[in-house]
């Protein structure tokens, strides 16, 4: 008698992404995210999640616990994944205004992102948003993110050759190989803090 295969649930991960625009490369690095997973990776869904909507923070507007219904959605959103994918370009050395606002909104009690897996990708020039995503690291401490280490994807989007198209997909083929890589990795551990094995 031939044992039963244990078919495991599929992982949820939410996509955020820190830039508004529409032709944003680090937009273009979640549609690449979620082409390969759904092209490469058995037992992953990613979807994005939008934070163009959210107010601005401002505890007024919580009403008998309660929040306005972009941030009710938004929230809601957060709770149901099984883990995180923050594209995070680098402002200011540290992550946008629209990111830390959502991180704000969705920290606000109770904590939704608390005991969650998560991953960062980044792209921009010089270290390629690598210092917004060592902000994010710090930030996630606090509510209660968990990480994955490696691999780390930083990619310069200025350096020949050409990383991006004119709408901001990315071209790179070993970019994309990185990238699944980095969501592999997000699938593994986050299995193993759902006590699941691979």
């Amino acid at each position: 008698m031939e044992a039963a295969i244990e078919v495991q649930p599929v992982i949820k991960v939410a996509a955020l992404c820190g830039s508004l625009r529409k032709a944003s490369f680090n937009r273009g690095l979640i549609r690449s995210a979620i082409k390969i997973s759904k092209e490469a990776i058995n037992g992953m869904e990613i979807e994005y999640v939008d934070i163009a909507p959210l107010p601005m923070l401002n505890t007024d507007l919580e009403v008998d616990g309660t929040y306005p219904p972009a941030v009710e959605a938004f929230r809601r959103k957060i709770l149901e994944a099984d883990s995180i994918l923050f594209a995070s370009p680098e402002y200011n050395y540290s992550v946008t205004a629209p990111l830390k606002n959502a991180i704000d909104w969705a920290s606000r009690p109770p904590n939704v992102w608390a005991d969650k897996p998560a991953a960062i990708i980044s792209t921009g020039g010089g270290f390629g948003g690598g210092l917004s995503q060592y902000h994010l690291r710090q930030i996630g401490v606090y509510i209660d993110l968990h990480f994955i280490n490696k691999p780390e994807f930083f990619l310069n989007a200025f350096q020949p050759p050409a990383k991006f198209d004119a709408e901001g997909n990315l071209i790179d083929e070993d970019a994309k190989k990185r990238i699944k890589e980095v969501i592999l990795s997000l699938q593994a551990f986050t299995r193993r803090l759902q006590g699941k094995s691979q």
